[in-house]
């Protein structure tokens, strides 16, 4: 079997940074490969082309394109001609892409296409109740009624996209994104910098940005030591038109609590698991995810992390058990279980030890091909 993965993120070092949606293809695709799945992956809108094998997955890195008008369309086209290209020329047997922006929209393929529900623009101005731009709808929605089947991380995002885009749920298969847990291990949980938050992601209002910097503004207060590092990328403000999240969040901080704020932007992921173990609490107030791999990941580096607890993030903690949720906006819950965290080691590494056995149970990618595997075979049987 032949799978090829459209697109527009992959972390590796020859193609750029990656979010979550990118994170989560390579460790399925590195998985699929072990599990003797031939995996042809096709990134698009770059600033170059570029073709070359790595870990046995074959990549096709195709530059964007500008057109003088109708681009949405002509790009899309120009893809749509290399895939079939690909598809004949390779033998490919099924095709996934993501549903953000509906990338598939207007393309025509002869073997099936799976999306998969990673968050798309519809999804998330609808749980951030903001206008859509009808042309994003529109092109959503295109993809959606020429795919096979779909698949969701969680049953929240299977049962809202569901809803959005007029699916019938029987449609939609519900298998987690997993992760490569070999390859986070954490030998001594009990060394960390006490009285750090750690924040990973892109500074983005969607995220909790703004939550998050009213909640150190009053941890700092009782903890004058206390520190919060934000990992990722600046964004522009949608809600705003700022240029800049970042420089919105610096003038929301506190006299003291600016002292202690540290941005690293976007760094590599090695450093990135590194400011996990060095971190005493993850704190993760988002308001729109699908399922978070940061949160996932944290958990598998054995760390107490205080999370959301919007819809998605039922299917990832237990609450008091393997770490702590509270709506983004109850400020002071997130305080209060930041404070219980810091005050408490043996609570600490206690949320710590039960996420990684969460981790281990629920997310581990070795279990989670198969799953994968068998619905592939199950579109490609139908």
């Amino acid at each position: 079997m032949h799978i090829a993965f459209l697109t527009p993120e992959y972390p590796h070092e020859r193609i750029g940074s990656s979010g979550g949606l990118g994170t989560s293809i390579k460790n399925l695709a590195l998985e699929l490969v072990r599990s003797n799945v031939t995996v042809s992956i096709i990134v698009y809108g770059k600033t170059k082309t570029a073709e070359f094998n790595d870990a046995g997955i074959q990549f096709y890195i195709l530059k964007q394109k500008k057109y003088r008008i109708g681009g949405f369309y002509l790009y899309r086209m120009r893809i749509n001609r290399f895939l079939n290209y690909l598809i004949k020329d390779k033998g490919i047997d099924l095709l996934e892409a993501p549903d953000w922006t509906g990338i598939t929209a207007f393309m025509k393929f002869k073997i099936p296409v799976v999306i998969r529900l990673h968050g798309s623009d519809t999804y998330f101005c609808h749980i951030e109740k903001r206008p859509q731009k009808w042309k994003n709808r529109f092109l959503e929605k295109c993809a959606v009624n020429t795919a096979a089947a779909f698949i969701a991380p969680t049953a929240f995002a299977c049962e809202l996209s569901a809803k959005l885009f007029k699916i019938k749920a029987s449609r939609i298969e519900v298998i987690r994104h997993g992760i490569q847990i070999n390859k986070f291990k954490n030998e001594r949980p009990e060394d960390y910098l006490s009285y750090s938050i750690l924040n990973i992601g892109t500074l983005i209002r969607k995220k909790g940005m703004f939550q998050l910097i009213q909640i150190f503004n009053k941890i700092v207060d009782d903890f004058p030591d206390a520190t919060l590092t934000l990992v990722g990328g600046d964004a522009p403000d949608v809600a705003t038109g700022n240029n800049s999240t970042w420089e919105m969040m610096r003038k929301q901080m506190s006299p003291a609590a600016v002292k202690n704020v540290a941005y690293k932007s976007v760094l590599p992921y090695e450093n990135v698991l590194a400011e996990i173990k060095n971190a005493h609490v993850c704190v993760f107030p988002s308001l729109a995810e699908t399922l978070g791999m940061v949160t996932i990941e944290s958990m598998a580096l054995q760390k107490a992390v205080v999370n959301t607890n919007i819809g998605w993030a039922q299917d990832i903690i237990t609450n008091g058990e393997d770490g702590c949720m509270h709506h983004p906006d109850d400020i002071t819950s997130y305080v209060k279980s930041i404070t219980s965290i810091f005050n408490n080691k043996n609570l600490s590494l206690e949320l710590g030890h039960k996420a990684r056995m969460k981790v281990e149970d629920r997310f581990d990618i070795r279990k989670i091909v198969d799953d994968n595997i068998k619905f592939y075979l199950k579109v490609l049987a139908s």
